[in-house]
């Protein structure tokens, strides 16, 4: 091999390092901005550009008449005949303007529960840290026993449209370029002995629904990963 072809193949090996190098920190880095909410993941890249589908999704269940908790007095097993039950026919309407979680099946309602929401309530959620209950369609990504809030329904937020609506309102300059998403945000009940919280309308949480325990614990038993969960002003 001659001097000159050697220093070619050198040259070009130290250049193809280099750009791995490159392509390995800005994989990193990148995924250290997706870890701190400041953008979202790679595989949902198409999804919040549009590049398959920007269409919101439409409201899914029929909004209830009045302020009613429907058959709130009643158990929940025995309204859903348990033992029959096919558990991705249930879903989740929560009005926020009412106080009301209702439990649907097969999208008719079949009970109400009171609940609550974050400190600042009124309009989407746009960043962490504005305490605000975010709007929209979600599923359920999780579930789990939470030791201060009794369980944890974890909803699938951040979603493609809540990345779009983030974005856009930082190019409007509704919030501040540097605010990072925020995630978390679920379905709990309340810390020990605190269902006055719900009773009295004390929006006390950080952006999550919350319910009194027991409340929490009924539906718990039947919805899973998947659940549709739809939260509407």
């Amino acid at each position: 091999m001659t001097p000159n072809r050697k220093r070619r193949i050198s040259k070009t090996k130290r250049r193809l390092l280099a750009f791995t190098a490159v392509v390995g920190c800005g994989a990193m880095f990148y995924l250290l901005l997706n870890r701190l909410g400041f953008v979202m993941p790679l595989s949902e890249i198409p999804s919040v550009l549009c590049w398959s589908s920007c269409n919101p999704k439409q409201p899914v269940h029929p909004l209830l008449e009045g302020e009613q908790l429907l058959n709130y007095q009643q158990s929940l097993q025995k309204l859903l005949q348990e033992e029959d039950v096919e558990r991705e026919k249930v879903s989740i309407l929560v009005e926020k303007s009412h106080y009301r979680l209702t439990v649907f099946y097969n999208l008719q309602p079949i009970k109400s529960y009171p609940v609550v929401f974050g400190s600042n309530p009124t309009g989407d959620k746009l960043h962490e840290g504005d305490r605000k209950t975010p709007e929209g369609v979600y599923y359920i990504h999780d579930l789990y026993p939470h030791p201060s809030w009794s369980k944890f329904i974890w909803l699938d937020y951040p979603t493609p449209q809540s990345w779009r609506e983030h974005f856009r309102a930082k190019l409007e300059g509704k919030i501040n370029l540097l605010l990072p998403i925020g995630g978390e945000i679920g379905i709990h009940g309340v810390p020990m002995g605190n269902d006055t919280l719900i009773e009295q309308r004390s929006n006390w949480t950080w952006g999550c629904v919350s319910l009194k325990n027991s409340d929490v614990d009924e539906i718990y038993q039947f919805v899973g990963s998947g659940n549709l969960v739809e939260i509407v002003p």
